[in-house]
């Protein structure tokens, strides 16, 4: 039996990277749109703060399950299938605003939620792709692989908070949203044809057994297989305690980006009275930044290992939402945003390059929890944010960023007492 063997760790990669980047885009959902759907919605601050952040909330919890089926099924039909379901929330979504905006908007805000939900069900692409990059590379190219699929992937909500304003001033807000479903169904399609999984995965769905594709795998140069479906993957990662260490520090970065991503619009036009366009040309800059910074950074983790790199994020996180919390002038507010971007890209590349070193075992599973909970940052941190704002008043706004403070200083903690002591990284020789 001669199996038939597709694409290369190139293409693996390239093609997961190409569709994170379409499905992380749901992130910038509502965030550039929250003030003008507030004009006939009349919502509170924490209603906002939802609403901003609600795509994250199936996009952070369906990364769990579907994260750990890359160890079972290889990656492709999970991404699939969580992209699809995102056309179908936004095609909704898109039909209600068609037939009810501006004028008929009383009522709809739950199903707003829920669609917004619906929509962002490709965000949860990010474990999936990120499981399925991994298996493509050996242990020491893992930074640079999950550097460049989780920068890339991730510039998808910066672009689209720069767009979605663009697209809401000069088409109208009905036809924004219908263009962002088409938008996601082209990223659908080109993910059909291009993605492909890890040599393990297409032997094994050729009929060899795990301990034939493993081996001829071995011969095409992948180090890194799963050891049982999405179920023993989910449990089996879920018993090194490490997993849980790095679900905290992703939970505070990736979750923290999403986060801003979605509430900056409102902070930026609530706190300094910038229009749509302005506050989006902000918020792109500030997404794109902590995006791109995970290439660099993920070379830097493989060089001199990512707890030193995640130790330096933090102590950048912290001192830069200091700032944030005790600024009133706009360009001081930009600089601390700025650099908050750097600590979140640092961080987001460095976790992921320690998923392998610390459960190897099992990176599918671990990458759920890891990409799932950590994200699920991305849903909590906002109605927060938004209800220091209701109790405060503006200055709510800025002391709002307190919170990444606070988070910091427990993380350098969680990160020296749980994994300084554990076990020594490889890192990639020069």
């Amino acid at each position: 039996m001669k199996a038939i063997i597709k694409g290369s760790p190139t293409r693996g990669l390239a093609a997961a990277t190409l569709g994170f980047f379409f499905g992380s885009a749901a992130i910038s959902l509502f965030g550039p749109s929250a003030t003008r759907l507030n004009e006939v919605m009349h919502m509170t601050p924490s209603m906002m703060g939802l609403l901003v952040a609600i795509p994250t909330l199936s996009g952070s919890l369906l990364r769990i399950p579907f994260g750990a089926s890359v160890d079972g099924t290889g990656g492709r039909k999970s991404f699939l299938w969580l992209m699809s379901l995102s056309v179908i929330g936004l095609l909704g979504l898109s039909l209600l605003l068609s037939t009810r905006y501006p004028h008929n908007m009383d009522g709809t805000y739950w199903l707003i939620l829920l669609l917004g939900c619906l929509s962002g069900c490709g965000v949860a692409t990010f474990s999936v792709g990120a499981g399925q990059s991994s298996y493509w590379y050996p242990k020491n190219r893992q930074g640079f692989a999950l550097g460049i699929f989780g920068g890339i992937g991730t510039m998808g909500a910066g672009l689209l908070a720069l767009a979605l304003p663009l697209l809401l001033e000069w088409a109208g807000f009905v036809t924004a949203y219908y263009l962002l479903a088409i938008y996601m169904l082209i990223g659908t399609v080109i993910y059909f044809f291009f993605g492909v999984n890890s040599y393990f995965f297409q032997y094994k769905a050729q009929g060899y057994t795990k301990e034939e594709s493993k081996i001829k795998a071995i011969e095409h140069g992948q180090e890194l297989f799963p050891t049982g479906n999405t179920r023993e993957s989910l449990a089996l990662s879920a018993k090194v305690p490490e997993t849980w260490f790095l679900v905290l520090s992703y939970f505070v970065t990736f979750g923290g980006f999403i986060a801003l991503t979605a509430w900056l619009p409102t902070f930026w036009q609530k706190s300094h009275g910038f229009s749509d366009v302005k506050a989006g040309i902000f918020t792109a800059v500030f997404a794109l930044s902590a995006a791109l910074l995970r290439i660099p950074s993920g070379k830097l983790s493989d060089k001199i290992g990512g707890l030193k790199v995640s130790y330096m994020a933090f102590v950048i996180l912290l001192i830069a939402s200091l700032v944030m919390a005790f600024s009133s002038h706009w360009a001081v507010s930009a600089a601390g945003t700025m650099v908050m971007s750097i600590a979140f890209g640092m961080n987001n590349a460095a976790v992921m390059k320690l998923v392998p070193v610390f459960v190897h075992q099992s990176v599918g599973g671990a990458t759920g929890w890891v990409g799932g909970i950590g994200a699920f940052g991305g849903f909590a941190i906002p109605p927060i944010l938004g209800n220091v704002v209701q109790r405060m008043g503006e200055a709510g706004y800025d002391r709002g960023f307190l919170t990444f403070t606070l988070l910091s200083v427990v993380l350098i903690i969680v990160l020296y007492v749980g994994l300084s002591k554990t076990k020594k990284e490889p890192l990639r020789k020069r």
